[in-house]
């Protein structure tokens, strides 16, 4: 749903697509969160109708900790992931690769093979019942040190977990400052074992952090990645080694990188060349879905049939989906008439 409650982008539900960025921490609904507060006997920080109305980013953090930690236990893990996969179905989605970052999930802490066993139950169950499939990024925080963000890779390596299946950091670089000199190894253990990798970059910082990404950490997608625009080798960079981004165009604009969807990137960074997917980075939070980011971009751009074919089938090959999946979905592309 959009902001004023309307059901916005109706028509791009039917667009064959996958969604490669989007944040577990991000999709906490209203219902459930109330559900388990009263299970819990703990209080709502606000009523149910302006759960997510928060003042500041700090406000935004304090609910975060509040709704992770509600979720301590395998039955609630693998509710909400059962509740994602029907979010996905509702957006038309055909898979999607889902980021979760451990150091959020307070109940969890230590205990990160099991916080990923609680949700595979429930993409399990989901799979079973027809609904999307979906991947595991397992994210790094980027406040972490070096030698965890190595014990996090080798646990995952050690792990083969099926639904893992890839690597990930997040954080605001900003107030980290660069971190891709200290996560370098960790990325390097984990490309050598086969593990895909992406890297949230060029949103809190600059070009600099996704020329970090992809020459210090190898990152074969970026999250973001939208400041490359303010570096024109950057943006050659990602051209030239078909690198692309998982672009999320209302969190920009919430989190006021740009003024207005017109000043947006975007649309820049596809005709230097550079592959952009489209995306929700935190859906509940954001009060946004995937076919209304479609139509926000589609609208301001004019895109075609044809731009909106070709920035579906890049959500297809930049996710981490299997290739039978991906097969399927681009099968259905094909055949798709707006």
């Amino acid at each position: 749903m959009g902001r004023d409650g309307t059901d916005n982008g109706a028509s791009f539900r039917t667009l064959p697509k996958a969604e490669v960025h989007v944040h577990l921490e991000g999709c906490f609904r209203p219902d459930t969160l109330e559900n388990w507060a009263k299970q819990a006997g703990v209080p709502m920080p606000r009523p149910r109708e302006q759960l997510f109305a928060f003042n500041s980013l700090a406000d935004m953090l304090e609910f975060l900790d509040w709704a992770c930690g509600l979720a301590s236990t395998r039955e609630r893990l693998a509710e909400m992931a059962y509740g994602f996969c029907q979010h996905l179905a509702a957006d038309g989605t055909g898979y999607a690769d889902l980021i979760i970052n451990p150091t959020h999930w307070a109940a969890w802490r230590g205990r990160t093979r099991e916080l990923i066993d609680a949700l595979d139950a429930g993409f399990t169950a989901a799979a079973q019942d027809g609904l999307p499939p979906v991947g595991l990024c397992i994210s790094l925080l980027r406040t972490q040190t070096a030698a965890e963000s190595v014990e996090l890779v080798e646990d995952l390596i050690t792990w083969r977990h099926p639904r893992v299946v890839a690597l990930s950091v997040d954080g605001n670089e900003a107030t980290a400052g660069r971190t891709g000199p200290r996560f370098a190894e960790a990325y390097r253990r984990a490309a050598d074992a086969g593990l895909r990798r992406t890297v949230h970059a060029g949103e809190s910082s600059g070009p600099e952090g996704v020329r970090d990404a992809v020459e210090l950490l190898g990152a074969e997608r970026i999250d973001h990645g939208v400041r490359a625009i303010e570096d024109e080798g950057v943006v050659a960079l990602l051209a030239e080694r078909g690198i692309p981004l998982g672009v999320c165009p209302t969190s920009n604009l919430t989190l006021n990188l740009y003024p207005s969807i017109e000043a947006h990137p975007i649309e820049q960074l596809r005709k230097a060349g550079v592959k952009v997917s489209v995306n929700t980075d935190d859906p509940s939070l954001l009060l946004t879905n995937l076919p209304s980011e479609y139509e926000l971009a589609a609208t301001a751009f004019g895109w075609s049939d044809e731009t909106l074919r070709d920035i579906a089938r890049t959500s297809i090959d930049a996710s981490f989906a299997n290739a039978d999946v991906k097969a399927h979905l681009k099968s259905a592309l094909a055949r798709w008439q707006s």
